[in-house]
């Protein structure tokens, strides 16, 4: 029961909430960093559990506002769907059917119907699992902020073709907005551009300074504190201007282009971590 309602307690909303009590409102985004009304620069290192790894603007956005302007707002077919699919086609090396989803959850469903065995979860810069190319199904949460009901599935063609003859009843792909869409398409062209420009010696940098509090795993940061005391980490961080993923099981991310002045408060007020490893 411990873990439950410590699970409960670090939700998103819990951990904005508390930046707006220390802080006060968040006024501007850029980058890995967050500045608030009280004249504090966060260091963003949850960065909407990924979806932010881009940063918090870019071409994605602008993308959004002139298709928005050009009044592209209704259910008709757009041109976007296809530059969605040639974006997804080009982030995983090879040709896919794109669907939709609201959820985690739902497209799991989809994907597992299509592959019950050839499904994965994408992650850029993922040191496991560098090349996707092979597998059938492939989700994939734009690395877009605000788009966390917005999930796709990627399958190869002739995979979903064999589980439609095969009679397997996959879920409706969902119909999402023209701006969103083009957004979306922007935003995974934009990641497969820089996917290359980001490596081990863009992460390493901060390894002396962090190492006592995470494991790293490419640009991914796992918890070593016990999971009873993440709570307290979470805050502690927050209180040294590092915002930190309020999700035990979701790993935190290297804050790319920042300087290692930024985990200074954390290296001058150390948390007690105890003999916890992970």
């Amino acid at each position: 029961m411990q873990f439950g309602i410590l699970y409960l307690m670090m939700t998103d909303s819990y951990l904005y909430s508390e930046i707006f009590s220390r802080f006060g409102t968040v006024q501007r985004a850029r980058g890995c960093f967050l500045y608030t009304k009280k004249g504090v620069r966060l260091t963003d290192l949850y960065q909407e559990g990924g979806r932010a790894v881009l940063g918090w603007g870019g071409t994605a956005f602008t993308r959004f506002k002139n298709v928005l302007n050009r009044g592209i707002t209704g259910s008709y077919i757009t041109e976007f769907e296809v530059q969605t699919q040639k974006a997804v086609a080009k982030l995983l090396n090879s040709p896919r059917t794109v669907l939709f989803y609201p959820s985690y959850a739902s497209a799991l469903k989809a994907a597992l119907t299509v592959s019950p065995n050839g499904t994965a979860f994408y992650k850029p810069w993922n040191p496991a699992e560098s090349d996707f190319s092979g597998q059938d199904c492939v989700i994939i949460a734009p690395p877009l902020p605000w788009t966390q009901t917005v999930y796709i599935v990627a399958a190869i063609p002739e995979v979903a073709e064999v589980a439609l003859a095969a009679g397997r009843t996959v879920p409706p792909s969902v119909c999402i907005p023209a701006p969103l869409n083009a957004a979306v398409a922007r935003a995974l062209f934009d990641l497969a551009a820089e996917l290359p420009r980001r490596s081990e010696k863009d992460w390493f940098l901060y390894d002396n300074l962090i190492s006592a509090y995470w494991e790293r795993k490419g640009p991914y940061l796992f918890p070593k504190v016990q999971e009873e005391q993440y709570k307290s980490f979470v805050l502690h961080c927050l209180d040294c201007a590092l915002v930190i993923s309020p999700d035990y099981n979701t790993p935190s991310i290297v804050p790319f282009g920042a300087d290692r002045g930024v985990f200074s408060k954390l290296k001058q007020k150390p948390f007690d971590t105890g003999s916890s490893s992970r």
